[in-house]
């Protein structure tokens, strides 16, 4: 499909030179010869790009920029003359002009420029795009009364510049807050930084913050901007900050208290402004207490206290969430939409979810993938979870037709389930306490259907 470009200009020469020259580049043309016809025409044409002189009978091309502007939505425009002046040129930039064309028009130049528009406005529609995308993937669902206060917090914390701490279990959606959080702040058209902090080893964590000049260390062939560069004028996600070494939080909390740092190897000092959101699955006064959390970075960063809570304390999510994972995981494998049978539904309300939302996302996609009914049932499920827990309510063997044999197969698996929990998912410590070896005890949880968590 063709670009159609409407050329604005009163002079009937340049009117035609332009339109022949497009024309042989495989452009549709749009011609008005006043600053009046040519708001008509943008009406009626609906152009890709426009052309506009600057000097043009009765309303002028400033006037006429001036007057698109509340219609431009991402059309660009070039404008053309033959006195422009600096201030002529900085008046239409400010207005959205794309570019600025000096007469006498240099056609090769004014191709030029035309593509240069088409790509700039593609990427700036890319980039509304996927602006778009990641808002609505990161968006908080969950209709429960936690997930309603949380929302609220964010609504009116989000616009202020307070550091935030975010606590909550692992597979939680901390990250999402934290997006949450700069999207809705006056931040949003800067950059959103992320840093793992337990994923960087301890003596590259500080060149991955705070950058390095070239020479600084072995393989530092270039110089090389750091996180907090990077996140000037946004927000910088520092995730797991409970992982970060004593000797690391001592220059972090320098930098929260003067926005300043320098370069590993350099001496110059750099000027930040960055907002500052942390989280964290540990308990961080448990960590102050054993030493290995520094009490005056919890102060600074825990100005806004924020807590996640997991799954199992919103079970009223679940139905929101598997619906919402369907309808996404469906679309990325092509699949026709599917329902689920109330007995999933209650399956999935009585299980731990020691995962969170990421462990119900990956049965939901699992479940997905390896069905191939419109509805999906309860043999869909990974086997630990196709029997209600023991221990769900009084009614629970009579409603789920539990016989011994599940009930005792649901015991056992939830009982590990929480040993596990426990000691973190270590595996070693939770055989000692279970008294199995090592090995019977990765047999019973593959038998079981118990996964251990990514980021177990």
């Amino acid at each position: 499909m063709s670009r159609r470009i409407l050329v604005v200009d009163d002079e009937e020469s340049i009117l035609r030179s332009l339109e022949g020259v497009l024309h042989d580049e495989g452009y549709e043309v749009v011609t008005a010869s006043s600053g009046e016809e040519a708001l008509e025409k943008v009406e009626a044409e609906d152009p890709d790009l426009v052309l506009l002189d600057v000097w043009l009978p009765g309303k002028d091309g400033i006037e006429t920029l001036e007057a698109l502007r509340g219609r431009l939505h991402g059309l660009p425009v070039l404008m053309m003359s033959g006195h422009g002046s600096i201030e002529t040129a900085v008046k239409a930039t400010r207005l959205g002009a794309h570019d600025f064309i000096e007469k006498p028009l240099n056609l090769d130049k004014v191709l030029l420029a035309i593509g240069h528009a088409f790509r700039a406005s593609r990427l700036a529609e890319e980039n509304r795009f996927w602006r778009d995308k990641a808002e609505r993937e990161c968006s908080l669902l969950g209709e429960s009364p936690a997930m309603e206060a949380l929302r609220e917090q964010i609504r009116v914390v989000a616009p202020t510049k307070a550091s935030v701490l975010i606590t909550g279990e692992n597979g939680t959606g901390k990250e999402l807050v934290a997006r949450a959080v700069h999207n809705h702040s006056k931040r949003r058209d800067g950059p959103f930084v992320e840093v793992n902090c337990a994923a960087i080893p301890e003596d590259l964590i500080e060149s991955e913050l705070f950058g390095h000049e070239k020479g600084a260390f072995t393989g530092a062939a270039a110089r090389r901007r750091g996180k907090f560069d990077l996140a000037d004028g946004g927000t910088l996600f520092l995730d797991e900050i409970g992982d970060m070494s004593l000797k690391t939080q001592a220059k972090i909390l320098r930098v929260l208290q003067e926005m300043r740092f320098e370069r590993v190897g350099g001496s110059r000092t750099h000027q930040v402004d960055v907002r500052i959101i942390a989280a964290t699955n540990k308990d961080l006064d448990a960590e102050i207490r054993q030493g290995t959390f520094r009490e005056d970075l919890y102060f600074r960063l825990n100005v806004i206290p924020f807590h996640v809570p997991p799954l199992r304390e919103r079970t009223e999510d679940i139905a929101l969430f598997t619906e919402h994972f369907l309808r996404q995981h469906g679309a990325e494998e092509g699949r026709e939409p599917v329902s689920l049978h109330p007995e999933v539904l209650e399956l999935l309300k009585a299980h731990d979810w020691p995962g969170n939302v990421r462990e119900l996302k990956n049965v939901t996609q699992r479940m997905l993938i390896l069905s191939r009914g419109a509805e999906l049932r309860a043999r869909d499920l990974p086997p630990g979870l196709r029997v209600l827990p023991a221990d769900a309510d009084d009614d629970a063997p009579a409603a789920g037709g539990l016989g011994l044999r599940q009930a005792r197969r649901a015991f056992e698996r939830r009982y590990i389930l929480r040993c596990l929990e426990a000691v973190g998912w270590n595996v070693p410590q939770a055989a000692d306490r279970l008294e199995l070896d090592k090995s019977s005890l990765y047999k019973k949880m593959k038998e079981l259907g118990i996964e251990i968590p990514p980021d177990g």
